[in-house]
């Protein structure tokens, strides 16, 4: 089975794939002080937890944006024999990169581009809820062409409620309205309804920049919040919060099927429908 590792700046997202099968996902922080040891640690409550083994994980492929946790992982690959992968440079063979400076583009957003053009077609637009909000625009060749980058929900919502004494904490939950009728309502209403519009002037733009192609392109929420963002809104297609980790599965496939086996563990240098 396959593991594949999308670190984020805050979280780290984990999914076993057996096959097209997701059989478990989980969350972890991601934490730069966590060692080899600890990682493993981990991972081992995570599968014993569901009655899983990880001697049943044969390839991990990773993404990821912290280079010191990037050796730990590698490191417990190579305890459980594991092939290893990361998302990068390594891969780009593999992948439709058009940007400026492919070398800045996140794994992150090219597992997107990935994941939205083999599941979903192209062009598509991709709204990745996560730290950043992040918008990841695939051309009709299926190509990663680039996108947007906005403060994400909850730093938003942290940002203010520090600033503002007099607000408390809110939960990230969509309101009933846009009008809020008292302190909690107005703020989630500014926070997820504000993000809801955010994604629907973005997507109008892209659509438009895009072409003819663009009005019939696929648009694709992801992320944790993805689905309480997409509750205030039509402009979503698709909400799939697995996208990330099924971008990172489908690159693995194809690394797998260039070389006509599983790679070595040190071969890499660095839905729904609504």
């Amino acid at each position: 089975m396959l593991l594949a590792i999308d670190m984020g700046n805050t979280q780290t997202a984990l999914g076993l794939f057996d096959g097209d099968e997701l059989v478990r996902s989980w969350r972890m922080p991601t934490d730069c002080t966590f060692t080899k040891d600890e990682v493993h640690m981990r991972l081992l409550g995570y599968f014993t937890m569901h009655g899983l083994t990880v001697d049943a994980v044969d390839a991990m492929a990773f993404a990821g944006v912290v280079p010191d946790l990037l050796r730990a992982w590698q490191l417990v690959a190579e305890e459980l024999g594991a092939a290893f992968v990361q998302v990068g440079a390594g891969t780009a063979a593999y992948t439709l990169v058009d940007a400026a400076n492919p070398s800045e583009v996140g794994a992150d957003r090219i597992a997107n581009a990935t994941a939205a053009a083999t599941l979903y077609g192209a062009p598509s637009i991709v709204v990745d809820f996560g730290t950043a909000t992040n918008v990841d625009v695939v051309d009709e060749r299926g190509a990663y062409i680039g996108g947007a980058i906005a403060p994400g929900i909850r730093v938003g919502l942290d940002a203010l409620t520090a600033r503002a004494a007099r607000l408390a904490s809110v939960p990230l939950e969509a309101p009933g309205a846009a009008i809020g009728r008292n302190t909690v309502a107005a703020v989630q209403s500014g926070t997820v309804v504000g993000a809801a519009a955010m994604a629907e002037g973005l997507v109008g733009r892209i659509r438009r920049e895009l072409g003819p192609a663009g009005a019939g392109s696929c648009v694709i929420a992801t992320g944790g919040l993805a689905g309480v963002v997409a509750s205030c809104t039509d402009v979503f297609d698709v909400v799939d919060p697995q996208l990330t980790l099924k971008g990172i599965r489908e690159i693995w496939r194809r690394v797998e099927a260039a070389s006509g086996t599983a790679a070595a563990p040190d071969a890499a240098p660095d839905a729904e429908r609504s």
